[in-house]
């Protein structure tokens, strides 16, 4: 528990030290997380103040990255026209047969590999029976018996209290990977009160990565999920993006007290995003602590995160297992897959799922790439979730580094104070950004060969986000932001700003040596931030011990 409480911000330990008298109460907007159970307002039948215990997990399913459906040979497109994208399979034509995509079943693999599970060379395909209007069969595809990847984890780090710097890293186990079709997609229009239904996405090929219930907050769903969502878009087996729906959460949560059984939980909907996931998921323990404390008790319902509200809603009471009716899919035969070991001889290597083929081949995991920008560019490791967080920055970074004479350490500075704040301010990624790593490096380059200071530095850089062809040196010629070289020319200047600020003079002489700064940023401000500040530093010290 110790651990869950670094991890969630210090939440869940706010409301340990409550429950053991050692600490005063929570704000209301902590109340979710630090509330106690009183009386006996709770159905369990406890008295005086006793803690919540937060179980959460999810279920995510991932588009895999195809150019054909799962048991179609249609395209697979994003925002393509409504019904453009549709075969007969997909539109459950009477005779139509599944061809299982090789693609698919690869993909799968790599990322069951990936998240450290057992790969079965034996799966099986289910109905799932459920009638609704986007799914023309009356059933979706799936793999509810035996998946194609069990029993494997994923570890993810997030910060304590907020701090970049103190991070915990834990695990949440992997449950299965299962392969299964989408359904296509509703289009509710009320002003005509209609539905139009879009068969488009019908049969795209789907992993759904089942999580047990190890995490306890909205911060830790959230982080495992952008973990996950980093290792499928490295392994190229899912773009991963949410916002076009190719990464969508369920998360199951539900709260309890210490040594009792799980509480009932609720399940909220198809999230579209991290920072949803983790509003969703805390309200949603606000809410059922709060209704537990009041006497009521939690149904076991479906529900959505209305994010204008910042709320879930319900939506419609669980259907029971039994209601799905699984059945073994007739028209698909068991799922064989071979490692080395047991590849017959006379098989055609081309025609088969090769376990040990595709997990030599697979590339630098996340973690394995912090680790190793930690340890070639001796950045720190925060740092270095950071540069993998957002697309296209470690590569911005590594170039920029390979074109400048400055130290990783002092680029990545620049990397993440200057370019992303910038990006993140007018909302563009890094493939958008008006500065290349070239120019940055050129502009580097001058910093570090103290031809400018770094107040010039960041004047080139304001006007490189212009993005008017311009290099560095040709702005630095332009704006006349050149270092003063002439030292007694600094020498007369420093003595002008002495002379000027005599207040200032007898309080460093009396010890205040604070008061230097401001000495030298008045002299940065009388030449206009063409004076190296070290320079100046040495010349006031001097002029001052005379």
């Amino acid at each position: 528990m110790a651990a869950a409480a670094r991890g969630c911000g210090g939440a869940w330990r706010r409301a340990w030290q409550r429950a053991a008298g050692g600490a005063a109460p929570a704000p209301r907007g902590q109340r979710a997380v630090a509330c106690a159970a009183r009386g006996g307002a709770v159905p369990a039948g406890k008295s005086g103040l006793a803690p919540w215990v937060p179980v959460v997990g999810l279920e995510i399913h991932a588009q895999i990255s195809s150019n054909s459906k799962l048991f179609s040979g249609s395209q697979v497109q994003f925002a393509a026209p409504p019904n453009s994208l549709v075969s007969f399979f997909d539109a459950s034509l009477p005779g139509t047969l599944p061809v299982l995509n090789r693609r698919c079943v690869e993909a799968a693999v790599m990322t069951g590999l990936a998240l450290n599970c057992s790969i079965n060379k034996k799966s099986l395909f289910d109905r799932k029976h459920y009638f609704y209007a986007d799914l023309p069969a009356g059933y979706q595809i799936t793999q509810q018996r035996v998946p194609i990847a069990v029993n494997g984890s994923l570890s993810y780090s997030l910060c304590i209290d907020n701090k970049m710097s103190q991070m915990v890293t834990k695990t949440v186990r992997i449950k299965q990977i299962q392969l299964e079709q989408d359904s296509g997609k509703s289009l509710h229009d009320d002003t005509r009160s209609q539905t139009l239904v879009d068969l488009n996405r019908a049969g795209v090929g789907l992993m759904e990565v089942v999580m047990e219930p190890d995490m306890c907050c909205g911060e830790e769903a959230a982080a495992a999920v952008r973990e996950l969502q980093l290792i499928l878009q490295t392994l190229g087996s899912s773009q991963a993006v949410m916002a076009e729906g190719q990464l969508r959460v369920d998360a199951n949560v539900s709260v309890h007290h210490p040594g009792e059984p799980y509480g009932v939980r609720t399940e909220v909907k198809n999230i579209n995003s991290v920072r949803f996931l983790a509003k969703a998921v805390d309200y949603e323990i606000q809410r059922q602590i709060e209704e537990l404390e009041k006497g009521g008790t939690i149904l076991n319902e479906t529900r959505a995160f209305d994010s204008k509200l910042g709320c879930t809603v319900p939506m419609r009471d669980k259907e029971g297992k039994q209601d799905y009716r699984f059945m073994p899919e007739p028209n698909l035969p068991p799922l064989i897959l071979y490692d080395a070991k047991s590849l017959p001889a006379n098989l055609n290597h081309q025609q088969v799922v090769n376990i040990d083929w595709i997990h030599e081949r697979l590339p630098d995991l996340p973690s394995v790439k912090r680790a190793k920008l930690v340890e070639q560019y001796g950045i720190l490791p925060e740092h270095s979730f950071t540069l993998l967080n957002e697309d296209g920055l470690t590569e911005f970074f590594e170039n920029v580094v390979k074109q400048t004479q400055m130290k990783p350490k002092k680029v990545i500075g620049w990397i993440l104070n200057d370019l992303l704040s910038y990006l993140k301010q007018h909302s563009l990624t890094v493939k958008e950004s008006p500065v290349s790593s070239s120019l940055l490096a050129d502009l580097l380059n001058l910093l570090e060969k103290k031809e400018i200071s770094s107040t010039a530095a960041k004047q080139v850089l304001a006007e490189l986000w212009k993005g008017e062809g311009k290099t560095p040196l040709e702005i630095v010629t332009e704006k006349k932001l050149e270092l003063i070289q002439d030292q007694k020319e600094l020498e007369q200047i420093c003595q002008a700003v002495i002379d000027g600020q005599e207040n200032e003079v007898m309080a460093i002489k009396a010890g205040n040596q604070k008061v230097l700064n401001k000495l030298i940023g008045l002299v940065q401000r009388e030449t206009q931030g063409r004076s190296n500040p070290v320079l100046v530093k040495q010349l006031l010290e001097k002029k001052l011990s005379e």
